[in-house]
């Protein structure tokens, strides 16, 4: 005799009938595949972090080096300024005459009774204007200096005395006489003041220094006129 299940249906318990066998390989395969795409897109938003690290700090580094970069180009501008007025400052001082030296040192060596009425100079050729020789100065191996002096001695001798200590100043390279002579005009009854010769003698003479300057210099300090300058009064 067959049995029979008098309990309702659905309090009967559920027994597998292997009509549905393949649904859960389909579910895990679901679930894999979600798994597979979350671990995905876990790595590839890791990457796209760590990358933008990178281009935070490498663009953290570029200003930095901006920063750096422009703190050197003003420092390179004020060097470029420091060596244009150290060179301003050479080219000044290659084309000053030195006037006190040289006033100071023809104080030394004017002979007595005498004076300067007028001085000029220059570090660019002939101080009367002339342009300099372009072969001479090639030569010299620069331009020389010169200086003008136009005054007035008690006499003839005097003007030469002064020529021969003129020679032995520093620096100096040659000593040119352009006048030695009284002057026409004499004044009122031949009065001898700053201004007017009188019957003094009136030179005018023309002084060119070397290019560069000697080893040694003329001696200073002394309160006579040395022997190095001719001797004197």
């Amino acid at each position: 005799m067959k049995p029979v299940n008098l309990l309702p249906q659905e309090a009967r318990r559920a027994q597998a009938t292997g009509e549905r066998s393949g649904s859960a390989y389909v579910i895990v395969g679901v679930l894999g595949a979600l798994l597979l795409m979350v671990m995905g897109y876990v790595l590839v938003s890791n990457q796209v972090t760590s990358k933008s690290n990178q281009a935070a700090a490498a663009d953290a580094k570029a200003t930095q080096l901006e920063q750096e970069a422009a703190r050197k180009d003003a420092f390179t501008d004020f060097a470029t300024i420091k060596d244009q007025r150290l060179l301003s400052v050479s080219e000044i001082a290659s084309t000053r005459f030195d006037w006190e030296r040289f006033m100071r040192e023809l104080a030394r060596i004017m002979p007595a009774r005498s004076w300067v009425q007028t001085a000029d100079a220059t570090t660019a050729g002939d101080a009367t204007g002339t342009t300099p020789d372009p072969a001479a100065t090639a030569a010299t191996g620069g331009t020389s200096p010169t200086a003008n002096l136009v005054g007035c001695v008690p006499g003839q001798e005097d003007t030469a005395t002064m020529m021969v200590r003129l020679r032995q100043l520093f620096r100096v390279s040659d000593v040119e006489l352009k006048e030695s002579a009284r002057e026409a005009t004499a004044g009122t009854a031949g009065e001898t003041t700053i201004d007017n010769c009188g019957s003094f003698y009136k030179f005018d003479i023309t002084i060119t220094f070397s290019p560069t300057p000697p080893a040694t210099e003329a001696p200073r300090g002394a309160t006579r006129v040395p022997a190095s300058l001719g001797g004197g009064s």
